[in-house]
């Protein structure tokens, strides 16, 4: 998958985000009518005959079920959901690390829950102890991502059109460095 290459955003019929897909795929189920154009893009597919608009977001015409995004527990996934900022000092710009918040040598699992980005002064800092032991505060709990995270990680911005049809708690920019 090329992840710098244009998505669309596919809605359910009640206008509920279910997930991105290609240009290809999202022009297929607008021509077949399975799929309306809610937002047109400025982009067009050509072909020997015609030039076919493509859809920015697009919603479904019947409703389906909304499968349950899990995203993988990695390095790039833990950075993105703590923006590329060190979870102790606040700071970005900085080459980050992985903490366990419980370290491994005293039982801490690889989970959403016990891993933050740190740099690298912060987790030399905080060493083989929790935070507390160190005298550190964590900038919020750790935690999954939310149910949009696996739908915008990929990219590297979210388009200012779908904005509308994200709920604004979870989600109002996604920057991937």
């Amino acid at each position: 998958m090329n992840l710098n290459a244009p998505r669309i955003l596919v809605l359910n019929a009640g206008y509920e985000p279910l997930g991105l897909t290609t240009i290809r795929r999202g022009v297929l189920l607008v021509q077949s009518e399975t799929a309306d154009t809610v937002i047109p893009s400025p982009l067009y597919l050509r072909t020997p005959s015609r030039r076919v608009p493509v859809p920015s977001v697009i919603r479904l015409r019947r409703m389906v079920r909304r499968p349950l995004g899990r995203l993988s527990l990695n390095r790039r996934n833990v950075l993105r959901r703590d923006n590329h900022t060190c979870q102790y000092c606040g700071q970005r710009g900085r080459p980050l690390t992985i903490d366990h918040v419980l370290p491994k040598s005293r039982g801490g699992k690889d989970t959403w829950e016990n891993l933050v980005a740190a740099c690298y002064a912060c987790n030399t800092k905080k060493g083989d102890r929790t935070p507390q032991e160190a005298g550190m505060r964590l900038l919020r709990k750790p935690g999954p991502p939310g149910y949009l995270a696996w739908i915008t990680f990929e990219l590297q911005e979210v388009p200012d059109e779908w904005l509308p049809f994200l709920p604004t708690a979870g989600v109002t920019r996604v920057y991937a460095d």
